[in-house]
């Protein structure tokens, strides 16, 4: 509807009724939305992670080897932030520091929360009204003969639209865009938690294969100089020529071994260097030794009922179901009446010679309007849709429940590594002093003639799986230690400043 021309006063005063009643609308509305209000699951009612009782501490080994102090469990205690420097290794340090300046994973995971933040953001101004502005000009002449026929054809004008959100559709779809955010900020929180562990687990390894070499190379010295002792034995008729090749043999097998674990070494190191966003060519990763590691003697256990609050992929999981439930109501307000109001404020004129001017009070005009509209028919499509949306909803609650068993399962499955790697490391520390004593001995009885030559090459293949093996137990005892803190969620809620720009110490509010 368009009216006549009003004073100037009266312009003003409309344009404040227009919008005030706008504003006065989305007050009233903003507290009414259909579907459900999301609530998040309850913490699972379980009073521990194994299925027997942790014990106090695991078991000790001698204090003289790298991994073989005993850790002591503590329930409830929090896990610090920089977890990994419990490991007292300036190198730790400083490689995890250039990991988290350089991972281009992590950059990805901050730019992709940025990007649906910002996509959070911009669904927000769906509770405002639009409000643009237009203008055109033209020029034209009705008759060829008359100058007076010249006309020039402006108009100028303000116009506000709002579709009102009575049932609430609007607000759902932000809610479900702020939960997707939310969800992508608990996928960068886990990011970095896997980061660091990563970089943990692959320095932990490259130390183990270290370690793993020198003690084959030690075997192989120990096998050549067993090699000469034995082609001195055969030149002096003392043991047959069979005994020499098979201890040419068991040397060679040895030496076998070496290249592998060679390749092995040369692959974590490539490794190490991609987490670091490094080229494997650009320069060495610092190396680290198992000596150079000191293995937290106090093990932080979270309560089961914070377990859900900590780890990101349980939140994550959460974010998704709150995307689901916030859908629910989206479907169902496509379903009901959606009510639009539309204004305009604006002048036009033909401009001939002696006309009014452009913005005179002449010209001035205004309308409002309103519109509704209801689906009557649609053959079934919006009712299959608010079904597929509470299907939805079901899935997301199921996967949720998968990633807590997950989650618990992962922690109860690190606490007995934790326990049982512990006893088979003092095993194996006893398993190789005693296969180097049994060598030892079968070496002095060999050299006086007193046993065969194959009683000593199985003394020889012994102590070389002993020690290879009291190698591996070492390396596994950091190994769950650093598993243990990535499976209670990497302590990333303690975290105080970041490289990030987006500040993950507070969720994104959701309305």
């Amino acid at each position: 509807m368009t009216f006549p021309p009003l004073g100037v006063h009266v312009q003003i005063a409309m344009r404040s009724l227009l919008l005030s009643s706008v504003s006065g609308t989305v007050l009233f509305l903003a507290g009414c939305a259909v579907g459900p209000d999301f609530e998040r699951p309850a913490a699972p009612v379980v009073s521990g992670y194994t299925a027997e009782a942790l014990p106090v501490a695991t078991a000790s080994g001698s204090e003289e080897i790298p991994g073989g102090d005993a850790q002591t469990f503590v329930e409830g205690a929090d896990i610090p932030a920089q977890w990994w420097t419990l490991f007292q290794s300036p190198a730790i340090n400083d490689i995890v520091t250039q990991a988290l300046e350089a991972n281009p994973d992590l950059e990805a995971a901050e730019a992709a929360l940025n990007q649906v933040r910002e996509n959070y953001l911009a669904s927000q101004g769906s509770l405002f009204p639009a409000i643009d502005a237009g203008g055109s000009a033209q020029r034209q002449q009705t008759s060829p003969q008359s100058t007076d026929s010249l006309l020039n054809l402006y108009n100028a004008s303000v116009g506000v639209s709002y579709l009102l959100d009575v049932f609430g559709g609007n607000r759902r779809a932000i809610e479900a865009s702020g939960a997707q955010a939310e969800n992508q900020r608990y996928q960068l929180e886990a990011t970095y938690v896997t980061l660091i562990s990563n970089v943990l687990t692959a320095a932990i390894q490259e130390a183990s294969l270290t370690a793993q070499i020198e003690a084959v190379e030690e075997i192989i010295a120990v096998q050549t100089q067993a090699l000469d002792l034995a082609d001195q034995q055969f030149e002096l008729g003392a043991i047959a020529r069979g005994d020499v090749l098979a201890q040419q043999s068991e040397l060679t097998q040895t030496q076998a071994t070496l290249p592998n674990l060679q390749k092995q070494l040369a692959q974590i190191r490539t490794q190490l260097s991609v987490l670091l966003g490094r080229y494997p060519s650009e320069g060495t990763v610092p190396g680290v030794t198992l000596a150079d590691l000191t293995l937290p003697q106090e093990l932080p256990i979270s309560l089961p009922s914070e377990l859900v609050n900590q780890r990101p992929d349980v939140r994550a999981a959460e974010a998704i179901l709150h995307q689901a439930s916030a859908n629910i109501g989206v479907a169902t307000a496509n379903m009901l009446p959606q009510i639009n109001l539309s204004g305009s404020y604006g002048t036009g004129t033909n401009s001939a010679p002696g006309s009014a001017n452009l913005f005179s009070a002449e010209t001035m005009g205004w309308s409002l309007a309103g519109s509704l509209t209801a689906p009557l028919f649609r053959g079934g499509q919006l009712s299959h849709q608010r079904q597929a949306a509470l299907y939805a909803y079901d899935r997301a609650e199921a996967q949720y429940r998968s990633t807590v068993l997950a989650a618990f399962a992962n922690v109860a499955n690190v606490l007995n590594a934790l326990i049982y790697d512990a006893e088979a490391l003092r095993a194996q520390e006893l398993a190789e002093e005693t296969a180097s004593q049994s060598l030892d001995i079968t070496t002095e009885r060999f050299r006086a003639g007193a046993i065969a030559y194959l009683a000593l090459l199985d003394a020889q293949r012994t102590y070389q799986q002993a020690r290879i093996a009291l190698v591996q137990s070492q390396a596994a005892r950091y190994a769950d230690t650093v598993a243990l803190f990535q499976a209670l969620g990497g302590g990333w809620w303690n975290r105080e400043e970041t490289n990030f720009t987006t500040t993950r110490s507070n969720p994104i509010p959701i309305p």
